[in-house]
């Protein structure tokens, strides 16, 4: 059925319901007419008006105005059953009801299409939300894909090059037909170190692809209990230590601070990756400060380098996966995105300011365990 000859319809059953309507009102009031006052009448047909109006439109409405002044005339004014009317008084009160039915019918009208106008502005609305929605998605899954697709040629190519070299050099040295000299032993060993660096770098990359995944379908059981900082900081350096023997690390933990609820081995392993970036980042023979101070509720933590910094504009973007300030530089862009992850699961916030030097990033967690998570 075609919307014009719904509305026909609808239009058609309008009229139909006006003097339904009406008829139905004066024949319920009509046997008492002698125990009610006109007033009590016109208000009702003034109802059935309304209710029209409301529904069906302004015609309808009108329709349902006329009949109910013939019918307020006819049944109630006297003389009864008749057309004619005795009292001028009358003749007032019956304009008064028509002015009356026909301005509360078209008032109420105008307040049903409004009603339907802001119905569908709101749709409208919420359609193109919904449309911007989508091309944002679709912007950020382009966006991503994009990422992915750069990460996989530049992290996962890199390391298969070497290896596949590598692995090449060690299958021809042992062909009878090789065309080099035989390789020396250190030659060799040094071929199985990068075979067996660039395949535990695979692995790396392939362990934050699966952390950031679970991390982000939620998971991840976290094994919340009271830990001390200063355990913390301790797995994090035992940890780093192989990265940080060209660097200086300062430590700064104010005193008596309280046990932090969280899952320790994810804590150490948000300082760990701060320190790894730290590590990155700036020059050797350069100081890493680490320090944990009380605020409130919460502790802050806070890794600063000597670095060349962050700007204003790339502080947001360095959290986010495979971004990585300097394309030069190890890592796979997912060890910053994997920090913020932790770091939000624990109901707690993390970003980077200037530091006194170089680049301080920051994270602060509640002291009251949320059994939620």
């Amino acid at each position: 059925m075609s919307e014009a000859t719904e509305n026909s319809g609808k239009s058609l059953f309008g009229y139909f319901a006006a003097i339904g309507g009406v008829g139905l009102m004066t024949i319920v009031l009509a046997p008492f007419h002698e125990h009610i006052n006109a007033t009590t009448v016109a208000l009702s047909l003034l109802l059935v008006v309304l209710l029209i109006a409301s529904i069906f439109g302004s015609r309808p409405a009108l329709i349902a105005s006329i009949l109910g002044v013939f019918c307020f005339n006819f049944f109630f004014l006297p003389p009864i059953y008749t057309l004619t009317i005795a009292d001028p008084q009358n003749w007032l009160a019956l304009l008064a009801f028509l002015a009356v039915a026909v301005t509360v019918g078209q008032l109420s009208s105008n307040v049903k299409k409004r009603a339907e106008e802001s119905e569908r502005l709101y749709r409208e609305l919420q359609s193109a939300f919904e449309k911007a929605s989508h091309a944002e998605a679709f912007r950020q899954s382009e966006k991503l894909k994009s990422a992915l697709l750069d990460a996989v040629t530049h992290d996962l190519r890199t390391p298969l090059t070497s290896i596949k070299a590598s692995v090449t050099m060690l299958i021809e040295e042992q062909q009878q037909e090789a065309i080099h000299v035989t390789l020396e032993r250190e030659e060799r060993s040094e071929l199985l170190d990068v075979i067996n660096e660039e395949t535990d770098r695979l692995n790396a990359f392939v362990e934050s692809m699966v952390e950031m995944a679970r991390l982000e379908a939620g998971e991840t059981n976290w094994r919340k209990k009271q830990t001390s900082v200063e355990e913390i900081i301790s797995n994090s350096l035992q940890r780093a230590g192989n990265l940080t023997v060209n660097h200086d690390i300062k430590v700064e933990v104010e005193e008596n601070l309280p046990m932090l609820p969280v899952d320790s081995k994810a804590i150490s392993e948000v300082v760990y990756n701060l320190i790894d970036n730290a590590v990155k980042y700036s020059p050797p023979d350069s100081t890493i400060e680490i320090s944990v101070r009380r605020i409130g509720d919460r502790l802050l933590f806070s890794v600063e380098d000597e670095g060349s910094g962050i700007a204003a504009e790339n502080r947001e973007k360095v959290f986010q996966k495979f971004y990585r300030a300097d394309r030069n530089a190890k890592g796979f862009g997912m060890g910053l995105a994997i920090v913020r992850a932790i770091i939000e699961a624990h109901n707690g916030k993390i970003w980077t300011e200037d530091g006194k030097k170089g680049s301080k990033f920051i994270f602060e967690l509640p002291l009251i365990l949320d059994e939620r998570n």
